[in-house]
């Protein structure tokens, strides 16, 4: 294995399909109009010396170590700045340009210290490349490297050094070391667009700083790790190169946290990870990163990892550590008899969206085959079930229309029920880039996201609808649309049924839809959503994006499916810069519904009743499976508790915590005769487990995850599972312990597999993926290399569907005992229910979960800004902390949910989406009032788990 180097062009590539012809060093070559002379030598063999210039931000040409020679021009222009032309024969190499970088490198040289052998950076510093590459030999100014970036006592230089900023658990910054290069500042403005970095100072004074000289933790830095990833020298670097020296070896591989699949070089010295390099060529993320998948890897290495398995008769016992073989037998064992004492029907599985396809596919395979019934489900229920279910009524496919790409050709971007810049912060930045350029935006959401007003970005439309109302506001913009004749009706003649089309169009004119009829519903003036709906049908390409506060309702389904109206009316479909795009929550949300993991469906989206889809599933499996659709999460708890489901197999699922209404859940759980938990933790769901089988991380597992713009993509091994087998490894055994013959060597083989059985993966390996890199389904014998955009010519059920979308109130009604609505979301630092991110330094950023609360809402309650207040709803209660903003309209509350002893999910009620189950997150009647400190229930669940944990350490030990 080896350090996968990547090549840096100096400057962006040029998008111009126009080709120029120039000569470089007496050698012809052609590029396209607009690349610099620096990339072009570059693409043709030759490196031209650089600091300042890196192929992720825009040329700069400060440090004038790239001049070059243009054949009847004066001076020497920096090559990184000077774009290529027609015919120009140029230089790269003279004894002119060489004495020229010479002064420059000694200049830099003599104001720098030289400590490179002792330097964390020694070995992977651009600076001392540099100064090899121009033959520096000797400094004139001498070596003391008496920088000018010294502490000042008293107004006096005393020539020491100004002190490091360690404030960043992740990354180090030395001022001693910064040659002023920008690219920190620019990867910052740029790339994050955060623009939390300047330059401070003036002449010899200047420095890189983090604000106005504040420390990188108190600044608006998000630790996105741009600038490090940017700094030529060791004035920003890792602590983790500092602490364990520089790799030795990578390997590629794809992000376990979000939907946005960004793909990284994991870095290794042998079996330890050293850093995650966000990957240039990874499609989804061009070179970017987060704080989460740059930094927040530790959680594999955390002491609190469970690696050996764990059994237990009943709950109330401690956990007693076995052996792998034993604890398999003890969980197929019982397994066999719960079904022979309560009938097939009485157990199934959950599948994660973190785990990958491969392992997905395997337990809802293991529940159809070995089982023998349907029933499995996934944590996608809880988050975007109403996607798959809306989009495939509305286009007939279940998944978003475009890749991320797209967006750089949006002219106007609506952005509902989502946070991209905390829950998708890659694309997020990629999103704030396009807006910096001039595309228009309406954010639709309850809360004022930081995309309404941030650093250079500022939405045209924010619509604070009252949580709840969603349904109607998409046809409040429908009824604009239409009656101001702002349709597309060539599209909808062409694309779309037209019958229907009348039919919706002849119900969204209603004047009881109009903006100002359902004004009050909305808590929005009329205003504001008639401009909203002119500007999307009339600005050009427009690209909508939406999140769980679409899906996560009582009429989550409809609501997607008044979003496709919208797209299909204004003929925002079938090409770059629009489309409907559901932003995915988890890694792999689109891949464990693309497996076959809900009740009703087989992989690829084909219903359980479908005799031909089921037949040859039959033959390749050698089982006779049941035509009827089995039970959905909701249904297996409310079964349990009724006493006729009495087995559950989670894995990589923390239901107990992530799902609505906690007590219910742990009701359901604690009446099961067997249920095993496969993780990496003894997460809460554990304290009511019998059988714990520890999990892998995404280090150590071969597979693959899909992400939101439906790119399946590598998860590479980089090491050893510490537990000793893979996930998909585990319900291997499980299997053949229950009787059936699994025996895959590798996951491609489980990928195989798919591919044979499903059509829109009839193309994809393991090989083609490393071939191409990633592929975006459907990839098959039409399209073999995988179809970034969607709907091109045509949909996939033929006509699109118009749909009528009846705003029906939620269930969850405001009044004198609870009127406030609590609505809920995540913030950057943290990942869903915490479980990973809680054990790295990301709990530095929040280390608990707050209540946003209005001011008068505040001041009416008697409630002070971090005072604990008791959140009460008609399900139970809980209690936090208050934060008081603006943020958030009078009359409602956020909170996010990361951590388990906040008990969010306590008072949140069983209501759903009347089409898929997805619980109704957003929307719970709720009172606030100060409260002395966190409630009975949160103390006795705080014990409990911590019991837990103690037993499970203790066994270890």
């Amino acid at each position: 294995m080896t350090l996968i180097k990547e090549t840096d062009f100096g400057t962006p590539e040029s998008k111009s399909e126009k080709l120029v012809t120039l000569t470089i060093d007496g050698k012809s070559v052609t590029v396209p109009e607009g690349t610099s002379i620096m990339r072009a030598a570059m693409e043709a063999g030759t490196e031209i010396p650089k600091l300042c210039a890196t192929d992720s931000i825009k040329a700069f040409g400060s440090c004038r170590l790239c001049v070059i020679e243009v054949e009847g021009r004066n001076g020497t222009p920096a090559s990184c700045t000077t774009p290529v032309a027609p015919g120009i024969s140029v230089k790269t190499q003279s004894p002119r340009l060489a004495a020229i970088r010479r002064g420059v490198m000694e200049l830099y040289i003599s104001d720098h210290p030289l400590d490179c052998l002792t330097c964390a950076a020694n070995g992977d510093c651009e600076l001392q490349d540099m100064a090899g590459a121009v033959g520096l030999r000797d400094v004139r100014y001498g070596y003391e490297g008496s920088n000018h970036v010294f502490a000042r006592n008293q107004g006096e230089a005393n020539f020491a050094w100004k002190p490091k900023d360690e404030s960043n658990p992740y990354f180090s910054y030395d001022p001693s070391k910064c040659i002023v290069c920008n690219r920190c500042v620019r990867a910052c403005e740029e790339v994050q667009g955060t623009f939390a970095l300047t330059i401070s100072g003036r002449g010899f004074d200047s420095r890189v700083s983090a604000g106005m000289d504040e420390a990188f933790m108190e600044s608006e830095c998000v630790s996105c790790g741009a600038c490090v990833q940017a700094c030529p020298t060791a004035t920003l670097i890792e602590k983790s190169v500092i602490a364990i020296g520089q790799p030795e070896h990578s390997e590629v591989t794809t992000c376990a946290y979000c939907g946005v699949g960004c793909t990284f070089k994991a870095e290794m010295r042998g079996e330890e990870v050293v850093r995650m390099v966000p990957w240039k060529d990874g499609k989804a993320n061009h070179g970017h990163s987060c704080i989460k998948g740059r930094f927040a890897y530790g959680y594999a290495q955390h002491g609190d990892r469970i690696l050996n398995p764990m059994i237990r008769e009943t709950i109330a016992e401690p956990w007693r550590e076995v052996s792998w073989e034993e604890a398999i037998a003890f969980a197929a064992d019982r397994l066999k008899a719960t079904q022979e004492k309560y009938g097939k029907n009485s157990v199934g599985v959950i599948t994660s969206s973190r785990c990958t396809n491969e392992e997905s596919y395997l337990v809802q395979k293991l529940a159809r085959q070995g089982f023998k019934n349907n029933n499995t489900d996934t944590c996608a229920r809880v988050c975007h079930s109403p996607t798959g279910y809306g989009l495939a009524q509305a286009f007939g496919t279940s998944a978003g229309t475009q890749d991320f790409d797209s967006v750089d050709d949006a002219d106007v971007i609506l952005v509902m029920g989502a946070n991209p810049t905390d829950a998708h912060p890659v694309f997020g930045s990629r999103m704030k880039k396009r807006l910096r350029e001039g595309a228009k935006l309406i954010v639709i959401d309850p809360r004022r996201i930081d995309l309404v007003r941030s650093p250079h970005v500022q939405a045209d439309y924010h619509l604070p609808l009252k949580p709840g109302t969603n349904v109607a506001m998409v046809t409040a913009l429908a009824h604009v649309i239409v009656t101001e004749n702002l349709v597309n009706l060539d599209f909808v003649k062409s694309r779309c049924d037209w019958d229907e089309y009348q039919d919706w169009a002849e119900f969204v004119s209603l004047s009881t839809n109009s903006p100002e009829a359902l004004e009050t519903t909305l808590g929005v003036p009329a205003a504001d959503v008639r401009a909203a709906a002119r500007l999307y049908a009339t600005g050009g390409n427009g690209a909508i994006y939406y999140g769980l506060g679409v899906t996560e309702h009582s009429q989550g389904s409809t609501t997607v499916m008044g979003i496709a109206n919208l797209a299909m009316a204004t003929g925002n479909l079938g090409r770059r810069g629009v489309g409907v795009n559901p932003l995915r929550g988890q890694n792999n949300v689109q891949g464990s519904c693309d497996m076959g993991s809900f009740p009703h469906e087989l992989p690829g989206y084909r219903h359980i009743s479908n005799d031909a889809a089921r037949e040859a599933f039959e033959k390749d499996w050698g089982v006779t499976l049941d035509p009827e659709p089995g039970l959905r999460i909701p249904n297996m708890f409310d079964s349990a508790i009724e006493g006729t489901f009495k087995g559950l197999y989670v894995q990589g699922e923390d239901i107990l915590q992530s799902d609505p209404d906690t007590r219910h859940v742990a009701r359901a759980l604690s009446n099961m005769d067997i249920v095993i938990v496969q993780d990496l933790f003894l997460v809460e769901t554990a304290n009511y487990a019998h059988v714990f089988l520890p999990g892998a991380t995404f280090l150590e597992k071969d597979g693959t995850f899909t992400n939101a713009e439906r790119r399946i993509q590598r998860v590479a091994k980089v090491m050893r599972p510490k537990n000793g087998y893979a996930d998909w490894e585990v319900t291997q055994l499980l299997a053949n312990k229950l009787g059936l013959n699994w025996n895959y060597t590798h996951a491609s083989e489980i990928m195989d597999e798919i591919a044979r059985l499903t059509p829109s993966f009839a193309g994809v390996s393991f090989k083609r993926l490393e071939e191409d890199g990633s592929v975006q389904w459907p990839c098959n014998e039409e399209s073999p290399h995988g179809m970034p955009i969607m709907h091109i010519d045509g949909f996939a059920r033929g006509k699109g569907k118009f749909v009528v979308t009846e705003y029906v109130p939620t269930d969850e009604k405001v009044g004198p005992r609870f009127p406030l609505l609590l609505t809920t979301g995540r913030i950057l630092s943290q990942y869903n229910v915490g479980a990973q991110t809680r054990r790295t330094e990301n709990s530095r950023w929040h280390e608990e979960d707050v209540l946003e609360i209005h001011p008068h809402d505040a001041e009416d309650r008697g409630v002070r800004d971090g005072d604990f207040v008791k959140v009460a709803s008609r399900a139970g209660e809980t209690t936090l902390r208050a934060k008081i903003t603006d943020r958030v309209a009078p009359g409602v509350v956020y909170t996010t949910f990361h951590h388990p002893t906040t008990q969010a999910n306590v008072v949140t009620t069983d209501n759903s989406d009347w089409a898929t189950n997805c619980p109704e997150y957003k929307v719970t009647a709720v009172q606030i009032s100060p409260s002395n400190g966190p409630t009975e229930w949160q103390e006795k669940y705080r014990e409990l788990s911590e019991a837990s944990r103690r037993i499970a350490i203790t066994a270890a030990e």
